[in-house]
This record gives C-alpha cells, structure tokens and sequence, in this order.
C-alpha cells in the first residue's frame, strides 16, 4: 500500500509540475515484481526502475537528466518472489519479475512444480543480473550442527508460490528429509526472522542476495547464526541441482556474523513477456547498463554493483527477448 501511495504520489507531483505540452506526452508503465519488502530483491528492483525510468517532462541524459527510456515510469513491485513473478509475467498481470534461473526453467519447460499447469511459454530473459545464495538462518547458541539435526525441528520455508520454498523442498529432499520430518512454517523472511528473534523458530531458510534488510535486522537486534554447510552437504545438493553451485557468504557481510558461510548460490534473472515490445526491452536493457545506472548501483545497495554486463548472459537456458537480444548483438556478447 506505502508503495502505492509513493509512486501515485509521485506521478501526480511530476504532472502538476509540467507545462500543458508536457502533460500531453505519452507516459507507459512498466512493472517490476521483486520479492518481500524485507529482502534484497525489492530495494534493487526500486534502483533498477529509477534507471530505467524517464517520464514525461525529464531532463534529457545528455544535460544531467534520467538516462531511460523516454515516456517510462517503472515500477517496483513487492511479490512472493520468482513463482509469483513467473506466472504474473505469463498471464499479463505485470510487464516483468525477478527469478531464479532453475525456477524460470522450469516454468518455461512445464516442468516440475509448474508440470500441472503446462509451458509458460511467454517468458522471456532481459538478462542475468546478479547471483542469491541460500541462507540458514539459526539463532544464537544453536544445536543444529548438520542438516539433519533439522529433523523435529520447526524450520522456516518460506511462503508459498516462492522459488525460496522450491529451492528448500528440494535440498531438504536430497538428504532424505520431508515435510513430515519437521514442523513447517511457511512465512515471508520478515516473518521469519521475527519468529527466530521471539523464540517460534529453530530455524529458516531464505534464497535471497545477501545482505538482506530482516537478516541484518535480526542480527542487530537479537543476533543470529548463518549455518556452514558442509562441502559433502553442498555436492549432495548440486548433484540433484544442476543450477546451484558452492559459493560463500564472506564475513562481516552481517556485522555479527564474522565468519565466512560456505553454501550454495544461484542466478537471479529479469524476465518479461515476449507480448512486450522489442523496441521497449531493447531501450530498458541498453538503460540498465549505461554509465549512470552503474554509478547509482554501486551506491545503492551492497549487491546490485554485481548488476554488470560481463554477468548477462550466464546461466540462461530459455530464450532472451528479442529487444534485449539485439542489445547485446550490438555490444559484441552475441555474435
């Protein structure tokens, strides 16, 4: 609702301000579905759409203006993460979302979780933008010293319709452990991170960019643990999970956290649908990584300076859209 109110807000401000020629200019929409207000993808989903945007009546980026697509006022969206996302973005609920690459794989395959619902054959990849990596999260003084200690356990698995929730079915399934093994919440990661801090939970799982706004929340208010997972634990894992790879939350990445967390990662993806035109996509992927966007990344969030063009191809295995893909024909990635 806040959100709602900013950018309603906003736009009518902006309109007020514009001669009547400037209020006639065409001005198109163009959403965003992140994840949770308390994880990394909303913020960054806020940053890209200030880069991205250029409405009506905007300095032009040659004199010290926005850098956008001209007429765009981007949006972000608070969602329940990638298997929201994918299926607003194919039924034509929003312009465009954030997922993990295994979950916008599947959903484009008709495989999986979305096998009932058959191929969601619209989606298309903007680009590769940055990697998550999988969180436990354990309170101080934990006794769970491997994955199996979780047995018995109330554990966090995020919301449903999360690629979160996926992720954590599927690593729990590959040692042996099902939902009837544990006392399931299934709760957003503020959620989450409040039942940690008030004692409801033994522990929860999150995929998300690190660091996260309820994580360093909870590590600053009751303190927190980030559960090592074992290189065995982490090939059992891959093994089944071709997506994920080992990687490592460094230390210090949560001030109280001063060691480093060996898990496993993945890539985050911006999808849209192949019904958005190619000329638009083609203008949102060259605003994503022009000079201005990086330098406001970089100031922006601890992970978006991670938004870099070297990254944009990787790990994409369903089609790219058309208009990113005549982007990066011109920068030489595709030849």
């Amino acid at each position: 609702m806040y959100m709602k109110k900013f950018i309603v807000g906003s736009v009518l401000a902006a309109t007020t301000a514009m001669s009547p020629i400037l209020q006639s200019a065409e001005m198109q929409f163009f959403r965003i579905g992140s994840g949770g207000t308390g994880g990394s993808w909303f913020p960054i989903a806020g940053l890209i759409a200030n880069a991205i945007s250029s409405p009506p009546g905007s300095r032009p980026c040659d004199k010290g203006g926005s850098c956008g697509v001209p007429g765009l006022v981007a949006i972000a969206q608070a969602t329940n993460a990638s298997v929201a996302n994918v299926t607003a973005v194919q039924s034509g609920q929003i312009e465009s979302g954030f997922t993990a690459s295994d979950i916008a794989y599947t959903a484009y395959n008709g495989e999986g979780k979305f096998a009932k619902k058959g191929k969601f054959d619209k989606l298309r990849v903007i680009a590769n933008f940055m990697s998550e990596e999988l969180h436990l999260v354990l309170p101080k003084g934990s006794d769970i010293k491997s994955i199996n200690d979780l047995k018995g356990k109330r554990v966090g698995i995020a919301q449903a319709g999360s690629g979160t929730q996926v992720a954590v079915l599927n690593f729990l399934k590959a040692f042996d452990i099902d939902r009837s093994n544990i006392d399931e919440a299934e709760l957003n990661q503020s959620q989450s991170a409040e039942h940690i801090a008030d004692g409801q939970l033994d522990a929860f799982f999150y995929v998300a960019p690190a660091p996260t706004a309820a994580m360093i929340q909870l590590d600053s208010s009751k303190g927190m643990e980030l559960y090592r997972t074992s290189e065995e634990e982490r090939q059992i894992y891959e093994k089944g999970n071709p997506f994920y790879y080992s990687t490592t939350i460094p230390a210090g990445t949560y001030p109280g956290v001063n060691y480093d967390v060996p898990t496993v990662g993945v890539g985050d993806q911006w999808v849209t649908s192949a019904d958005v035109s190619e000329d638009l996509i083609y203008g949102i992927t060259k605003a994503l990584y022009n000079e201005n966007s990086k330098k406001l990344f970089a100031s922006g969030h601890p992970k978006a300076k991670d938004i870099k063009l070297e990254i944009a191809l990787q790990s994409i295995k369903i089609p790219l859209h058309p208009g990113a893909e005549r982007f990066y024909r011109e920068q030489g990635l595709i030849k």
